[in-house]
């Protein structure tokens, strides 16, 4: 549903231009953006083509020249108008993740919300990207001499974002590419690009420069430039495992930091508040129709309180409302387009017919698929070793912790995982032996604070985001070496 296809012109819906070396532009196929909730038009855009992201890598070369001279003061200046920028238009943007991406209101304004903050400590970081003092003379020949290591952006940038952070993901990556001095060019979702255009708006409002930040609607064929053009310098991208894997195999020479999928574990031991947990569990595993790479997918109870555990857990996924996005009441809305929807669904069904047990939810109506917790099921279930990115959790009781932690391990994805337990002991045991990019204690794995490094191993991706650690990213290191003899 949420997908861009081409529309007849007379179509009597607001059209927007994509935005290249500080102009906004309308040469190209016009297309639609389509309500995952109800189908509708809400918006039009001008998807670009492959000329036009040539000319913007141009203007992206063009203006890194700018950019990456500009001192720490003037880009924290503009970070710090960008997000004041957001916040005035809070509830403009917050519509507009509602509308394109069915998320529902009271989500969008909290995802609004975080992107003001991820600005903000951007300018911050803008003025915190340090170096280092080096003694040399460790050898007799080596008297006299020391070194300075200084950061360096790295170039032009190229941002690959994906639907389900319309807003918040995108300003994971120009935030931190603005406070590095970097210049980008920005692909955002075919499914949901107002908020990027939306948020260069804001961003050429608060004066950087021309080519600084290009945004592009593009097909995949025509994006592929972004990947293989010598002339970027890192690709960030967000978004599925084999676009991602497929992504660093085509890059060449490039920088690649990669943030994919998850099947995210919590572990639920004996000593822990069972009420808090399972509220917690119910807010990570159903939060935007569980349609985050950190949404809890995978709950293992210790044996002993596995029955209280799940009664606390049900009770809690029974309580939620579907429906409209745009209703205030509304917790869970659709998924990105219906065939997500008959997706997930068939993999309840599978795991039924395959011996797992329905404690609630299964089916769906139109894109919306109510809320499902499931228990008797295997490892092997797509419901498990796959990413189900919908709202649908698993849970099993486990015998002692360490079954618990190989089970969580036991998956080809290592992004975040919870655990809920009063014992350090088994937290650090936990903290060493689980494969994973960061342990949550006391909470579940859909925890973040964004300027925490965050990223995940094996399929799950390289590198870290988090707004000092994507900087890392964005910069490199040069050595000065100073011979006073």
């Amino acid at each position: 549903m949420a997908e861009m296809t081409i529309v007849p012109a007379e179509t009597p819906v607001a059209t927007h231009g994509f935005f290249i070396d500080g102009r906004w532009m309308q040469d190209g196929d016009v297309v639609e953006v389509r309500s995952p909730f109800d189908g509708s038009v809400v918006g039009r855009v001008t998807q670009a083509r492959r000329e036009h992201a040539e000319a913007a890598i141009a203007a992206s070369v063009k203006a890194f020249g700018t950019t990456r001279r500009l001192p720490a003061f003037e880009r924290q200046r503009v970070l710090r108008r960008t997000a004041q920028a957001i916040a005035e238009r809070r509830e403009e943007f917050s519509r507009t993740i509602v509308h394109e991406a069915g998320k529902p209101i009271k989500l969008a304004r909290t995802e609004v919300d975080r992107a003001v903050f991820i600005f903000n400590v951007a300018a911050e970081e803008a003025t915190r990207i340090y170096g280092e003092y080096l003694p040399l003379d460790w050898q007799e020949f080596t008297a006299g001499r020391w070194g300075i290591v200084k950061r360096y952006p790295l170039g032009p940038i190229a941002g690959i974002t994906p639907f389900n952070f319309p807003l918040h993901l995108v300003a994971h990556k120009v935030a931190p590419a603005i406070a590095a001095g970097c210049s980008m060019v920005l692909k955002p979702a075919p499914q949901t690009p107002l908020c990027s255009l939306l948020l260069a708006e804001c961003i050429q409002q608060a004066g950087w420069p021309d080519g600084g930040l290009n945004v592009l609607p593009l097909s995949n064929d025509d994006a592929s430039l972004l990947v293989t053009d010598e002339r970027i310098k890192l690709i960030s991208f967000t978004g599925s495992v084999p676009v991602g894997w497929d992504i660093k195999r085509r890059a060449g020479k490039k920088k690649v930091a990669l943030e994919l999928g998850g099947n995210a574990g919590a572990i639920v031991h004996s000593d822990a508040d069972l009420a808090y947990a399972a509220d917690r569990c119910v807010t990570g595993g159903f939060g935007y129709a569980g349609q985050t790479c950190i949404s809890v997918q995978r709950i293992l109870v210790e044996q002993s309180v596995y029955g209280k555990f799940t009664d606390f857990l049900v009770d809690g996924v029974k309580q939620l409302r579907t429906g409209d996005p745009m209703e205030e009441s509304t917790d869970v809305g659709p998924l990105i387009r219906e065939s997500d929807a008959i997706r997930v669904t068939n993999w309840i069904d599978e795991a039924v017919r395959s011996g797992a047990h329905l404690l609630c939810g299964g089916g769906r109506k139109a894109s919306i698929v109510n809320p499902t917790v499931l228990t008797g099921t295997k490892p092997d279930m797509k419901v498990n070793c796959q990413e189900i990115f919908g709202p649908v959790v698993t849970v099993e009781p486990y015998q002692n912790f360490d079954e618990a932690l190989r089970r969580i391990n036991n998956s080809n994805y290592g992004l975040q995982a919870g655990l809920f337990t009063r014992d350090v002991k088994l937290l650090f045991q936990a903290y060493d032996e689980l494969e994973v990019g960061a342990l949550i204690a006391g909470d579940i794995p859909s925890f973040r604070i964004d300027q925490m490094p965050y990223g995940g191993v094996k399929d799950s991706g390289l590198g870290r985001e988090g707004l000092r650690y994507a900087i890392e990213e964005m910069t490199e290191p040069k050595l000065l070496v100073m011979n006073l003899r």
